[in-house]
């Protein structure tokens, strides 16, 4: 029996129902061109609302609304302690609409309501509080200095962090709301201000977390947030000279063009980019766990996160066990919509994203791989494509190499450990890998060899604020999460004094 779909929240219904507007000087305003664009529920691919198509002019009105708020009014006076306390709160308004929030997200999104109401949701909510607990932990040093050229001179020297300034924040579409609380949250507790930019396909969480922003009472200008496209609003921002620092979480290839327009000011950059994460079983895993946590691996979000384990290598022994086994799991997976209950994976984001990723199934049938379940795209309304399983591969295919962003897993068998580390190493990308074994020795050497900003063992995708996040190589620079995520918002200065 299927189950009755459930209703959409009235107040997101709601909120989503009204022309999204940007928020700039604490005020809602239209584009200054005047301009929309339509966001689409790519669970039917129909039209939610119409957004307004922020450009140059107005992310030039919103630095300004963000370097006033920086350098004069009541932000810059006030102590960590209370932006700690505006964090707080904005983290309870937030729990306090986790229902709105998460139906907001699965009609803009498309993923399931009910994972964005214990995942999404509540991380955001937990990336806030983290952060309000470390506004008051920014902490410089006291150094004994020996000057060999001023001899018998004493000095009082010591380090002070201080906030960059005006920070361009620009998120994508996969984790939306997570992904804006992981920049928000680090930035303001270190005293910046903000333009926020969210993914064009994914606006509305932000839209509404902004006017929580406004009702926990954060002074004006401190969060502004400019809707619209890449290669017009959040391009302006990378290049713009009032911009102190840019934080971007995105594809590795629009990554090199924020670094090339940071060039002109030579603005502070954190990127978090792409990945092609291992996944690697060997013989002496708990098997049903392992091959159903590699599964999830790739599966979970529809695919769409630069965590997921794309590659997938089990060593010779258990190859064709593991390979069934993941196989039997996407072949019981219910592709449906967002407020489908019976539904365990949910839509593609856009019908460009879709198209993309069964280009990149076709040519590695093309090169020679072998589906093993899956392929194909469902012919209805929506953005949905089947949990594919790829094997007869190798490392020049394309499949092998470059981020699909989707449900598709290719697998390859390995011998021992130095070949695993081989394979696993041999990728542009560094952001993640899962292992599962018994053996603690095995465990250890793979999670000391292995190029991975993160590296879970017997678990995967595990993520938390007090952990670290982020790459090797042409995964990125830089670390989400952490006391670490507080030096990329933070200048350290020195200072110096000659004691009488």
């Amino acid at each position: 029996m299927t189950a009755t779909a459930v209703e959409v929240h009235p107040g997101a219904q709601k909120f989503a129902s009204e022309r999204g507007k940007l928020l700039i000087g604490g005020r809602w305003v239209d584009a200054a061109s005047g301009e929309t664009f339509p966001t689409l529920d790519p669970s039917t691919g129909e039209e939610i609302t119409q957004i307004a198509a922020g450009t140059k002019e107005d992310v030039d009105r919103a630095v300004a609304a963000a370097r006033t708020a920086f350098e004069s009014g009541p932000w810059p006076r006030m102590t960590p302690d209370e932006r700690g306390k505006l964090l707080w709160t904005l983290a309870d308004l937030l729990e306090r609409e986790t229902a709105e929030f998460a139906h907001i997200e699965a009609l803009d999104n498309g993923k399931s309501v009910g994972i964005a109401s214990f995942m999404d949701v509540p991380t955001a909510v937990q990336a806030f509080r983290y952060y309000a607990g470390l506004a008051t932990k920014i902490q410089g040093n006291t150094m004994n200095l020996s000057v060999p050229y001023a001899p018998g001179a004493r000095f009082l020297a010591y380090t002070v962090k201080q906030p960059i300034g005006v920070v361009g924040a620009i998120v994508p579409w996969n984790f939306p709301l997570m992904l804006t609380s992981w920049k928000l949250g680090p930035a303001l507790a270190a005293g910046n201000t903000v333009v926020l930019k969210p993914a064009e396909q994914t606006s509305l969480s932000a839209l509404r977390l902004g006017a929580l922003i406004q009702e926990a009472g954060f002074p004006d200008g401190v969060v502004n947030i400019v809707t619209g496209f890449g290669e017009t609003a959040g391009a302006a921002i990378a290049a713009h000279p009032g911009v102190d620092k840019v934080t971007f979480t995105g594809s590795t290839e629009v990554g090199k063009l924020i670094v090339q327009a940071a060039a002109g000011n030579l603005k502070r950059v954190s990127l978090e980019l792409g990945g092609k994460s291992p996944s690697i079983i060997f013989n002496d895993a708990d098997l049903d766990s392992a091959i159903g946590g590699a599964a999830q691996h790739i599966f979970f979000n529809h695919g769409q996160s630069c965590v997921a384990g794309s590659r997938l290598y089990a060593q010779r022994a258990v190859f064709d066990r593991v390979v069934e086994g993941t196989a039997a799991i996407a072949k019981q997976i219910k592709l449906g919509g967002a407020f489908d209950p019976d539904a365990q994976m949910g839509p593609i984001i856009s019908n460009e994203q879709l198209n993309r990723i069964t280009e990149y199934i076709d040519h590695g049938v093309k090169e020679g791989a072998q589906v093993v379940v899956g392929g194909r795209k469902r012919d209805s309304a929506g953005y949905f494509v089947e949990p594919t399983i790829m094997t007869n591969v190798h490392h020049q295919m394309k499949i092998c190499r470059e981020e699909i962003f989707g449900p598709v897993l290719v697998c390859q068998p390995f011998d021992d450990v130095d070949e695993l580390i081989e394979l696993a190493n041999d990728s542009d990308y560094g952001l993640a890998c899962a292992l599962w074994t018994r053996n603690l020795n095995t465990a250890n050497k793979v999670s000391r060899l292995v190029h991975a900003g993160s590296v879970y063992v017997n678990c995967h995708s595990i993520v938390d604020p007090a952990m670290p996040f982020g790459g090797f190589k042409q995964s990125g620079w830089g670390r989400e999460h952490g006391p670490d995520a507080m030096d990329m918002y933070t200048e350290t200065k020195a200072v110096c004094t000659l004691l009488a």
